[in-house]
C-alpha cells in the first residue's frame, strides 16, 4: 500500500544511501524506496513530505532506517535536534546503541561525536558541531521542552494522543521540519488511535504532504503461501528466513500470524466472512464493565483440551458486556464458575453449550445454582442473537481480549435446517466465542421477563 506524492524538483534519497554505505549500513532496496518516496524536496528546498507513516511486520529493518535517517539528519541535512523516541525503553536503548556502534565503528565518524550520554532514558549523542541526537521512551510529557528538526518515532502502533499531542508541537518552531512514525499494526489491545488516523489518511489520499507505505498480506491471501510472506515481508527472505515464519506459524493462531508477520490491521485480520465489515472491531471497549447482574456460561472443546468461562450483563448505559476467561482442560472451571458466583450478582442458572454440557451439569449444579444445557435450537437462536447484536444493533461489547479475537478468526458459520450455526474453520478453540454467545443469550433471555427469572428455566 502507498501513497506517496509526486516527487518535486530534487530527492536526497541517493545521498542518504551512498553516506550509509561509506559507513557500513548498506540499506535494502526497500529501506532505498522508502528514502525515495520520503525525501523529495520542493522548488525552496523544502520537504515536499512533512510526516511519513509506515507499516510493516517486526524484523524487517526498521530500526536501520531510524539510524540512516538520523545520521543523514545530522551530516547531510545540517539538522540540529533530532529526537528517536519508542514506547518501550529497551527499543529506544536498542537504536541509541546502535548508533554508538556505528560511530565508533567509524573513526572518522566518532571524531565528530563530543559526546556520548548513556543515562537511562536520557540518553544522546552531541556532535562537535553542536548538533545532537536525543533517544526516549514516550511519556504524556516527553518531548516537552524541545524543538525538533526531525521526530523519528518507533512503535508507532502504541503511540498514545496524549504523548503525540506533548511531541507533535517540538516540530511547529522548526521551518523545515518532518516527523516519522513507524509500527507493526496494532492490537486490540494497544493504543493505536494515532497510528490509524496517519493511515486512514494515507489510504484516503487526502494530503500531499503526507506519505504513507504499508507492507500486508491481503483478505483471501494463503498464510502458508511464501508469496504472501514475500508481499507482507519486504525484507524477506533476506532477514527473514522460511524457516523462522514457518515456526511462527506453528505456534500463533490465524489472528495473531496475520498481524503479526503478515502486517495486516485488525479489520483485515479478523476474518469478515463471521461478522459485517468492521463490526466486531467497532464492538470494543477496553474500559467496558458490567454494573448489574451477570450471567455465567461454559463451553468446551470437542476433544476436551479448553474450555472458556464467559459473563455477560448490562454496561452503565444499557448496552451488553461480554467477557471471558480460557484454559487448559477443564478441571478449573468448578473453581471459576464458584468464583463468580461469590463475588458477583450472577442471575439464574449456569449456560451450558456443547457436547460436554451433559458431563459438566453434575459438577456445576448445586442446592443453590440451577444448570441449563442448551437445546441445538437454543444455540442456533443463540448465534443468530449474537450475529445480530455485533453486525446491526451494536449493542453488544467486548474488552478486546486476544484468545476471543482468535476464537472470532477461527469460526466460521455453518448452515442448518432452522438458520446457521458457529462451528470451528479449522482446528482452533472457538470456545472463548461461543461461551460469549452462550452468556448473551442466557442474560437477554432471563431479562425479558426478570421478574419471573427463575420460573423460566
Amino acid at each position: 500500500m502507498r501513497h506517496a506524492p509526486a516527487r518535486v524538483r530534487s530527492n536526497a534519497w541517493e545521498d542518504i544511501a551512498d553516506l550509509t554505505a561509506r559507513y557500513g549500513l548498506r540499506l535494502d532496496p526497500w529501506q532505498e524506496q522508502v528514502f525515495q518516496d520520503t525525501m523529495g524536496e520542493r522548488s525552496d528546498g523544502r520537504w515536499a513530505i512533512s510526516q511519513v507513516g509506515l507499516s510493516a511486520p517486526r524484523q524487517n529493518g526498521k530500526s536501520e532506517l531510524i539510524v540512516a535517517r538520523a545520521l543523514a539528519g545530522v551530516l547531510l541535512f545540517g539538522e540540529k535536534t533530532i529526537i528517536c523516541s519508542a514506547h518501550q525503553q529497551d527499543t529506544s536503548r536498542e537504536v541509541f546503541q546502535r548508533m554508538v556502534d556505528l560511530c565508533e565503528a567509524n573513526p572518522d565518524l566518532d571524531r565528530r561525536v563530543a559526546q556520548y550520554g548513556h543515562a537511562l532514558n536520557r540518553e544522546y549523542i552531541r556532535f562537535s558541531s553542536g548538533q545532537s541526537i536525543r533517544f526516549k521512551a514516550r511519556s504524556k510529557g516527553g518531548g516537552r521542552g524541545f524543538s525538533a528538526d526531525c521526530l523519528l518515532l518507533d512503535e508507532a502502533q502504541i503511540l498514545s494522543g496524549a504523548a503525540w499531542a506533548a511531541m507533535r508541537p517540538t516540530l511547529s518552531a522548526r521551518p523545515n521540519s518532518q516527523a516519522w512514525l513507524m509500527g507493526t499494526p496494532p492490537t486490540l489491545l494497544d493504543d493505536g488511535e494515532v497510528f490509524g488516523r496517519i493511515r486512514s489518511a494515507g489510504i484516503a489520499g487526502r494530503s500531499a504532504r503526507l506519505a504513507y507505505l504499508e507492507w500486508s498480506a491481503e483478505q483471501g491471501d494463503d498464510f502458508d503461501d511464501p508469496a504472501t510472506w514475500a508481499k507482507a515481508n519486504p525484507a524477506y527472505p533476506a532477514r527473514i528466513g522460511a524457516d523462522a515464519i514457518r515456526d511462527e506459524r506453528a505456534s500463533m493462531t490465524d489472528q495473531q500470524f496475520a498481524m503479526e508477520r503478515l502486517g495486516m490491521w485488525a479489520d483485515q485480520a479478523i476474518q469478515k466472512s463471521i461478522f459485517a465489515e468492521g463490526a466486531w472491531v467497532r464492538a470494543r471497549d477496553p474500559r467496558s464493565v458490567i454494573v448489574g447482574p451477570r450471567v455465567v456460561a461454559v463451553d468446551v472443546s470437542p476433544d476436551q483440551a479448553f474450555a472458556s468461562v464467559a459473563v455477560c450483563g448490562r454496561r452503565s448505559d444499557g448496552r451488553w458486556h461480554v467477557e471471558m476467561r480460557r484454559d487448559r482442560g477443564f478441571a478449573w472451571v468448578r473453581h471459576a464458575v464458584d468464583d463468580q458466583f461469590e463475588r458477583h450478582d450472577v442471575s439464574g442458572p449456569v449456560i451450558l453449550s456443547g457436547r460436554m454440557a451433559t458431563a459438566l451439569r453434575g459438577d456445576l449444579a448445586s442446592d443453590d445454582r440451577d444448570v441449563l444445557v442448551m437445546s441445538a435450537g437454543d444455540y442456533l437462536a443463540a448465534c443468530a442473537q449474537f450475529a445480530d447484536a455485533i453486525d446491526a444493533a451494536g449493542d453488544t461489547v467486548h474488552i478486546g481480549q486476544d484468545e476471543l479475537d482468535a476464537a472470532v478468526s477461527g469460526a466460521k458459520w455453518r448452515d442448518a435446517a432452522d438458520g446457521r450455526s458457529l462451528n470451528r474453520r479449522g482446528s482452533g478453540d472457538i470456545t472463548p466465542l461461543i461461551a460469549c454467545v452462550a452468556a448473551r443469550w442466557g442474560a437477554a433471555r432471563g431479562e425479558a421477563d426478570y421478574d419471573t427469572f427463575s420460573s423460566m428455566w
